[in-house]
Order: structure tokens, then C-alpha cells, then sequence
């Protein structure tokens, strides 16, 4: 039955967003430009009811153009799967639009995201660090920054 909602959902959305939609893993990944990020989610959320965000991450290919892929877990508790949203970031702009206007936890997860990352999130008026002091210089999670760098005294 999992696989069947997954197949389902997967055409449809082709069909309906033009996204790029595959399974992998059991898990459905949809691959969008930047600019129709929040327009797919409303999409998930409203007409697929994935009713929950996960998670909000990046991965960072330091070797690939466009350097970024921002990652987004979704959870949908009347059917019971998860679908992976990604969407690829320059390094030179790594921007996408803030989906708090539709989950409220997103705004916590783009805090984190941008922290470790450098990843701004549009819409998003609170990008302060959680887990890393405000001097913190760099963004810990990309694969150039310096293990050994010291940081500035607080």
C-alpha cells in the first residue's frame, strides 16, 4: 500500500508541478528550481496533506554547480509516508524562500540550516545562531571550512 500512495503521488505531481519525481529507497524525491519551493510545499501540504515538516538541511558538493542542495523532509500522518524536497542553491545566492508561512517548526530548522550552512531563507526575520555563538565566524557544515580555524574570543 506504502508504494502504491508513493506511485501515485509521484505522477501526479509530475504531472500537475513538472517536477522531477523518483523513489528512492521507498522514499519519493522531488527535485524543484528554488523559485517554486514554496509553491510545491503548499502544494504537499494542502493538496497531498503532508501536514508535517521534518527537517530542514542541506548538502553541500563543493565540486558541482550549483553548489548547494537544500533538503526538505515531509510526513504526511493520513497516509503515512515521507517525501524528500530538494532544491539546488549557488554558492554565490544561496537563497530559497522560508516555508514558516506553512509550518510553523520550519523557522527553527531554517535557523539551524543557515548556522551551519550559510543558507538564507527569505521571509525568515529571525536567522540568529542557536547552537553556535554570535561571533561564530563561517559556516561549520561546508566541507572548505578549516577544522583547525580558531574562532574569535567571546
Amino acid at each position: 500500500m506504502h508504494d502504491a500512495i508513493l506511485k501515485r503521488l509521484r505522477e501526479r505531481l509530475a504531472v500537475e508541478a513538472g517536477l522531477a519525481a523518483t523513489l528512492s529507497q521507498g522514499l519519493l524525491v522531488l527535485v524543484q528550481k528554488p523559485d517554486e519551493l514554496l509553491a510545491i510545499a503548499q502544494t504537499l501540504k494542502h493538496k497531498f496533506a503532508f501536514d508535517l515538516l521534518l527537517d530542514v538541511t542541506a548538502v553541500d558538493w563543493p565540486q558541482r554547480q550549483p553548489r548547494f542542495d537544500v533538503v526538505y523532509h515531509f510526513y504526511s500522518t493520513q497516509d503515512h509516508v515521507r517525501v524528500r524536497l530538494k532544491t539546488a542553491v549557488s554558492e554565490t545566492s544561496p537563497e530559497v524562500d522560508s516555508l514558516r508561512s506553512l509550518y510553523g517548526s520550519a523557522n527553527i530548522m531554517e535557523r539551524e540550516c543557515h548556522e551551519m550552512y550559510g543558507i538564507r531563507f527569505r521571509d525568515n526575520p529571525d536567522l540568529r545562531p542557536i547552537l553556535l555563538y554570535e561571533g561564530f565566524e563561517g559556516y561549520p557544515l561546508r566541507k572548505d571550512y578549516p577544522k583547525q580555524r580558531e574562532q574569535p574570543q567571546v
